[in-house]
């Protein structure tokens, strides 16, 4: 659900805006409140997974979003359904780490792959049906029932999950670092409003004296004292530091946000090719993609079955060379007029990289994490992804605003040629993957 709804607003889009009489930016605004609500809170909601108890915070993550769903599918207003998406964001946050906590509770590493390449399976799925699902729901429904089809899933969902998930606590009973919340909230919301709304903005003023710039230095600067204040917090800090002194963990963090900025990068210009050189309607382009995300989908769960048998950092390095080797294709065989079927080899030679990588990363993160870090570990995972997809969406929007004149012929040579950036990234991941012991923690 979360994954689907990251994606299913994109096609819906045109629709909103004819029905509530909404501008181009609150429509662009129905997704940035979602992504921006979504990514603050991971660290805080992963903590208070550790304080009490992951099956508790799941449950009322999925309640809220079931609730926030019904209130997108009822708004009555451009804002009222920009409120509703960032209430849907905020307890979308209360539920994901919640999930890879919960399959490091209850599987042993040794088994814990196949658990995790499933988990990653069903995030690839359900961003290959958005766009699809999307347009047929819109199609059938209008688009409010993006929005109705979240409530039985999200009822019968916690019904399940309340009957049949084990319910661990903690042994001891966690504090809540109030000072690293509010730090790092104010932190992480300055720098993805900033990095998100950046080009809208053309990178200026915002409204007043406060400008993009200003808005980017702000959120670095109360990270870094939030970074501070978690060394010198002697009681029990939002982000112990010492998750980064375990080299598994900080390995599949950094490559996890360079793998996110990736894919968060690679899109953009493919769907500029799509419509505006192959003529695809917004639809249809979404639906180019769904082979990509299928066999994506599909690696992930392999590649967790076989991570528990066989090195994950191998599988992981092999998804990050078949990432370059993909994206290298595409940037030498795109050129105005081909045939969507010549790039498909392709996409899914970089759609099987992406499957190959994510079980592996997850498994190489949590393998050797103490039990009373996993909640803090799922956040801090979770919200390096989220950072890199806005890092790599929101360089693609500048590089392409510097290269992209009038005309939709600028557009597309701007996006022919933006695939070479792409391979930067991928060999950046290739150096941070590098032979970690399967128990080694410094």
């Amino acid at each position: 659900m979360i994954c689907l709804d990251a994606t299913v607003v994109n096609v819906a889009v045109p629709d909103i805006q004819a029905s509530l009489g909404a501008s181009l930016s609150e429509a662009v605004w129905v997704n940035s409140a979602y992504a921006l609500c979504y990514a603050v809170p991971l660290i805080l909601a992963g903590r208070l997974g550790d304080r009490y108890g992951p099956k508790r915070i799941f449950l009322t993550g999925l309640a809220g979003f079931t609730v926030a769903s019904l209130a997108c599918a009822l708004a009555p207003s451009p804002e009222a359904l920009i409120a509703a998406r960032a209430l849907q964001g905020l307890t979308a946050a209360l539920i994901a780490p919640q999930t890879m906590s919960m399959i490091v509770h209850m599987f042993p590493a040794e088994r814990r792959g196949k658990a995790l390449g499933v988990w990653g399976a069903v995030g690839g799925a359900a961003m290959a049906a958005g766009p699809v699902i999307g347009g047929l729901l819109i199609t059938w429904t209008g688009w409010r029932g993006i929005f109705l089809v979240n409530i039985p899933v999200g009822i019968l969902g916690w019904i399940a999950a309340a009957r049949l998930l084990p319910d661990w606590r903690p042994a001891k009973e966690h504090r809540l670092d109030l000072w690293g919340i509010a730090l790092s909230g104010l932190g992480l919301t300055a720098l993805v409003f900033g990095v998100q709304s950046g080009e809208a903005y053309d990178w200026g003023t915002v409204a007043g004296p406060v400008a993009i710039p200003l808005i980017l230095v702000f959120g670095f600067l109360c990270l870094a004292v939030f970074v501070w204040w978690q060394h010198h917090n002697t009681r029990e800090p939002l982000l112990p530091l010492r998750l980064f002194h375990n080299r598994n963990f900080s390995a599949a963090s950094v490559a996890g946000g360079a793998m996110g900025a990736a894919m968060g990068g690679l899109f953009l210009p493919l769907m500029i090719y799509l419509q505006s050189d192959l003529g695809y309607s917004p639809l249809a382009a979404g639906a180019a993609t769904v082979p990509m995300f299928a066999l994506s989908s599909l690696c992930a769960r392999l590649a967790g079955k076989w991570s528990d048998t066989t090195s994950p950092r191998a599988l992981a390095a092999l998804g990050f060379a078949l990432l370059i080797v993909g994206t290298a294709t595409l940037a030498w065989l795109l050129h105005p007029g081909i045939s969507l079927w010549v790039l498909m080899p392709s996409l899914l030679v970089a759609g099987s990289g992406v499957g190959l990588v994510s079980a592996p990363l997850a498994g190489i993160a949590t393998r050797t994490l103490e039990p009373s870090l996993v909640g803090a570990a799922s956040g801090v995972f979770n919200t390096t992804r989220q950072l890199g997809g806005a890092l790599g969406s929101a360089a693609t929007g500048v590089l392409l605003q510097a290269h992209v004149g009038d005309t939709p012929t600028t557009a597309t040579q701007a996006a022919l040629d933006f695939p070479v950036a792409m391979l930067l990234i991928g060999l950046a991941c290739c150096a941070v993957v590098r032979p970690v012991p399967k128990t080694h923690t410094v």
